[in-house]
């Protein structure tokens, strides 16, 4: 059976480890363990049960052996010989479910999807991929962290959303074991889930990272001079990653965006949302009048009459930066306050 269909969870191994490292009895002390249980049965005294054996620790990042090995430019994997990728995406920032044998982790960071599949005049084989991945990642310092199936209650936890956008990276976890490695790089922290099986393989690569806020707050005042002057203003409210809900470091704007309507009442202003160019466009656009919905929400929420608001989702149709760069992208996700 090969290092891949081997792969047990790194908590576990490091359990293993301990366990086997254990000091053993000395041989006098083994013999005298009969004769005790004896003296305990004469004297009357009560046998203690047997201890109930420790379930199996789930997953812990913590345990993984930090690597010093210098990664190279995202997404760190090169596909060997005789395999390409199709279907790529690159999102700047997404949550993917990881599987860890006992649990769906949440990983938060940009994101590489892609089905892999061999090239014209190479015979496929999902064992050669594997093993390639695996030497791959144990070459960069890295560790398989599970190599199983993902528990069907879980997959049926996962929501209709989440299951569309990795689609072409999960590959079928519905009937195929998910191997799951994980780099922990003094600087940063790479997990990879490659599904493979008889006809091609998907593989997503995270490169973790924590929530960057890109939203600064511009007082009432200012709000009304850009509207003043321009019709319009732009701001980067924050919402959850791929969602509508704003998160609360953002509540200061809309706070302020209440306090323009509050000083003006004469004043009607329709919330545009708008997206950066990175995913479906359909879903952005879908995501973007979302995003609209909420925040005319939380001002009517903070008493602005409803009626002088309008909610408008214009997705990925009015960028005002280029897609094609990160700093591009963050100016692309805001929410225009205009004027009607």
């Amino acid at each position: 059976m090969s290092m891949m269909r081997r792969g047990v969870m790194v908590a576990m191994a490091v359990g293993a480890l301990a366990a086997c490292g254990g000091s053993e009895q000395p041989a006098a002390a083994q013999d005298s363990a009969p004769d005790a249980a004896m003296a305990a049965t004469d004297t009357g005294a009560e046998a203690m049960p047997a201890s109930e054996p420790a379930a199996p620790a789930g997953f812990d990042l913590a345990a993984v052996p930090v690597s010093d090995h210098t990664l190279g430019a995202f997404p760190f994997i090169a596909l060997p010989t005789g395999y390409e990728a199709i279907n790529e995406q690159t999102l700047n920032i997404a949550r993917v479910p990881f599987w860890t044998g006992d649990r769906l982790e949440n990983v938060e960071g940009k994101a590489y999807l892609a089905t892999i599949q061999e090239q014209s005049g190479h015979t496929y084989s999902d064992l050669e991929l594997e093993r390639n991945v695996q030497h791959v990642i144990e070459q960069a310092g890295g560790v398989l962290v599970t190599d199983s199936a993902i528990a069907p209650d879980l997959l049926e936890g996962v929501s209709r959303d989440v299951r569309k956008n990795l689609v072409d990276g999960w590959g079928d976890v519905y009937n195929n074991p998910v191997q799951t490695y994980v780099i922990r790089g003094v600087d940063k922290t790479v997990w990879l889930h490659l599904c493979a099986d008889s006809a091609g393989a998907g593989m997503i690569i995270v490169e973790a990272k924590p929530f960057e806020a890109t939203a600064s707050l511009l007082p009432a005042d200012a709000l009304k001079r850009e509207i003043d002057a321009n019709g319009k203003v732009a701001m980067q409210v924050n919402f959850a990653v791929d969602k509508a809900d704003i998160l609360p470091g953002s509540m200061p704007q809309i706070e302020q965006v209440a306090n323009l309507l509050n000083n003006d009442p004469a004043l009607k202003l329709s919330i545009d949302g708008h997206t950066d160019a990175t995913g479906d466009a359909g879903h952005n656009q879908a995501l973007s009048e979302a995003r609209a919905k909420s925040v005319v929400a939380a001002l009517v929420a903070r008493g602005i009459d409803g009626g002088r608001l309008q909610a408008r989702g214009l997705g990925q149709s009015e960028p005002v930066a280029d897609n094609a760069t990160e700093q591009g992208r963050a100016k692309n996700r805001r929410v225009e306050l205009v004027r009607i």
